[in-house]
């Protein structure tokens, strides 16, 4: 017989679960109190939730209020918030994916623009951050090894944030026009090319890459996404016919399956070493052409991803960034992260889609959407920090650089959609 379990681990359990709801009380909170504040300055609101998590860690709240800080949150983030973390901005994927509108890219001019812009998007930065952080090195990371530090310069630069690309689109009406379909489109692949890059960059740190190794390792990639097209979406089609929506409700079983997909596609893509978020966005592709199935998940699951999850995570950046730590010296580094992050992207894609046919208007639009880096970054910058190839005072300008590149986007488009003839929703949601 197994033993009943001991009051101190009872004890111990309830006090986990109290720790952890009164952080989450507060992260929901704070965020959405912050993107109902920064929504009535005409800024997307998931800014206002990066805001929020950032205000809550060293840069604010922990600074004037360290031991409250401290008793609240704890020296560093609770495994059980890390991983609600990381579920939840699976989850997001999964909705994105779904989003997703293949039909514009059947036009020649949106194909060829996809492809050169996520080429461009990708290489430019990526060889602009290198540069910088060999520049860099012996100022700013003296104890790292100085070529992989300025890997992953150049790959936090090459970044786009696919997710919150996604929500913006979605807020300013953008999602399924074709611009707004070659942004995403393009941004997936970047940031494919980007966990690719940062896959190799690990395995080179810890003197293990292989070119075999990573040449099976992007087989893999293109095998999944075949399965995913070949085997899996008609399989889901026979069960979103066999469990159809009724009165825009989903039903529970098909509920259940589609979880098990985003899932089980996650451990696919973490086994790949592109990380299990992807998986979650593969799975939304396979669900993608069910409209009704879109339409209630996002009514069902969606709102409630978007207001529970994803302020986890910004809340969990936030905790580690400490924007007061930067010093004087730091700020002229800062000033070159931002001018070639912001540079490196908007300039070569607006060229790349000028080749490949969009009017001037329409490829300022496609540079600015490109800029846009919040989510991805952070992730990205989180895993760098967490495996020791970015010091503290990098990460930090790391993250200044991913929230201004995508406080910049709203501003911009406001001006910018207009000249194309294209309305604004009003009220800008979630």
């Amino acid at each position: 017989m197994t033993s009943a379990a001991t009051p101190a681990s009872v004890h111990a359990t309830e006090a986990l679960l109290f720790s952890v709801l009164v952080q989450l009380i507060i992260m929901i909170g704070a965020a959405r109190a912050m993107n109902v504040v920064f929504r009535r300055m005409g800024q997307p609101g998931v800014i206002g939730e990066i805001v929020a998590g950032l205000m809550l860690g060293p840069s604010l709240f922990g600074y004037f209020f360290p031991e409250i800080s401290v008793l609240l949150f704890g020296a560093k983030p609770q495994p059980a918030i890390t991983v609600l973390s990381q579920l939840g901005l699976t989850l997001l994927m999964f909705q994105i994916g779904m989003d997703f509108e293949f039909s514009h890219l059947k036009r020649g001019r949106n194909q060829r623009g996809t492809g050169l812009i996520a080429l461009v998007s990708v290489t430019v930065p990526f060889v602009l951050g290198f540069g910088l952080g060999q520049a860099s090195a012996a100022s700013l990371a003296p104890a790292i090894d100085p070529l992989i530090y300025s890997l992953f310069i150049g790959n936090a630069l090459a970044i786009t944030a696919l997710p919150i690309l996604g929500r913006i689109l979605n807020q300013f009406g953008l999602n399924r026009d074709e611009l707004g379909v070659v942004a995403i489109a393009a941004a997936a692949l970047n940031d494919v090319a980007g966990w690719l890059i940062l896959a190799a960059i690990s395995a080179l740190a810890a003197a293990a890459f292989s070119p075999l190794a990573f040449g099976l390792q992007i087989g893999g990639v293109v095998a999944l996404a075949a399965f995913a097209k070949l085997v899996l979406a008609p399989l889901v089609t026979r069960l979103v016919v066999r469990f159809p929506v009724k009165q825009n409700q989903l039903d529970p079983t098909l509920t259940a399956v589609a979880l098990c997909l985003v899932f089980a596609l996650a451990i696919c893509t973490f086994k790949l070493g592109i990380f299990a978020i992807f998986g979650g966005f593969l799975a939304g592709l396979v669900f993608h052409a069910h409209k009704d199935f879109v339409a209630a998940w996002r009514v069902q699951v969606g709102q409630f991803v978007l207001v529970f999850f994803l302020p986890i995570f910004f809340t969990f950046t936030g905790l580690r960034t400490n924007l007061l730590g930067l010093g004087v010296d730091d700020l002229g580094w800062l000033a070159a992260i931002l001018a070639l992050a912001i540079g490196g992207k908007m300039i070569p894609v607006y060229f790349a889609a000028r080749l490949s046919g969009f009017s001037s208007q329409q490829a300022a639009i496609l540079g600015t959407l490109m800029n846009t880096r919040a989510l991805m970054e952070l992730i990205v910058l989180n895993i760098g920090y967490d495996l020791g190839f970015l010091p503290q005072n990098v990460f930090t300008m790391l993250v200044v650089m991913a929230v201004v590149t995508t406080v910049m986007t709203g501003p911009l488009l406001t001006r910018q959609l207009p000249r194309i003839g294209h309305v604004i929703p009003k009220g800008i949601e979630a």
